[in-house]
Formats: C-alpha cells, structure tokens, sequence
C-alpha cells in the first residue's frame, strides 16, 4: 500500500493521480489526454486497466480487462454468469462488449473539488479504492469465468466452485 508520502500532493486532477499511482506501483502505462492505460500482471493473468476522465460530467470511468474473450456459443452462459456474479458486487460490475466479445469490469465514480483546470480532483485513497477494487473483483472471479469457458462447468456450479474458501493447511 502507498502512502501520500509517495506523491507531490495530497490530491490531483484524477488521470493525474491515477497516473501517479501506476508509476509509483511501477506498472508499464501510457497517458493520452484524459485517459490513462497501464498494464497489471494478477494472479490468474495480465490486466489492461484504462480510465477515462470526462471533465464535463465530473465522471472518471475505470475499465479493466482480464484478457477474456468469449466465443458466441459460449455468451449465453457466460451472460448468465455475469448476472450471479454481479449481485455480489457492490461496486462496480462485469460486463460482456456483444461486437467483441470481450469481458470487462466497469466503475465509473462522480468527482468534486475544482482543480486549477476546473475539473475535480481525486485522493490518494480513492485512486487505490479504484484501481485495487477492480484488481481484486478480477481476481476473485476470474476463475468463474475459466470453470464456465474451459472447465464445462454450468455458471452456478463455477460460482460455487470459485467461491469455496478453504480451510487450515493441507
């Protein structure tokens, strides 16, 4: 975890300090205007995290892709999936792009505070309450998504499967 210590700033505007926080993380990234794209090695695979500022609605959108593509005969289950697994979200949620066909979680949050450019400005805090949440849903049910895929398993069986917590040592 980063402390602000690490940063020239308590806050900035918010690509500014997601930006900010990728290279202190030292994560490969890349800034285009008001967007910002850094590259995250997870447990189960690598993620390309993408946030989009829109100054005119205050709004920063977070994106990451845990590198799932789906094939057509398999959305229907993994749209069924999709459904299980975001009444368990409380930020957030997990989507399927129907033209691609690739999976995402989505988190778009309202900024306040005026900036010396007139946009809002964002904390340390919630720049890691963003980027580390959407870390941590990908991880937590990447493996439902390969038990549905790759596993023949039905979306509630890889729910329950991915979902078992174990217990004490083996």
């Amino acid at each position: 975890m980063l402390d602000e210590a690490d940063f020239d700033r308590d806050d900035a505007a918010p690509i500014d300090m997601l930006e900010s926080y990728f290279a202190a993380h030292g994560w490969e990234h890349e800034r285009q205007d008001d967007e910002v794209i850094a590259k995250v090695k997870g447990s189960w695979t690598q993620y390309e995290l993408r946030a989009l500022w829109r100054e005119e609605d205050s709004v920063i959108q977070f994106l990451a892709f845990p590198d799932i593509r789906v094939a057509d005969d398999r959305r229907s289950a993994i749209y069924e999936a999709i459904g299980l697994i975001n009444e368990q979200l409380w930020v957030g949620h997990f989507e399927l792009w129907s033209s691609s066909g690739i999976l995402l979680y989505r988190h778009a949050a309202m900024i306040e505070g005026p900036t010396d450019s007139g946009g809002g400005t964002m904390s340390l805090g919630a720049a890691e309450l963003l980027v580390e949440s959407a870390i941590d849903e990908c991880e937590r049910f990447y493996p439902v998504f390969q038990f549905v895929l790759w596993g023949g398993k039905s979306p509630k069986e890889a729910l329950a499967a991915a979902m078992t917590e174990t217990q004490g040592e083996a």
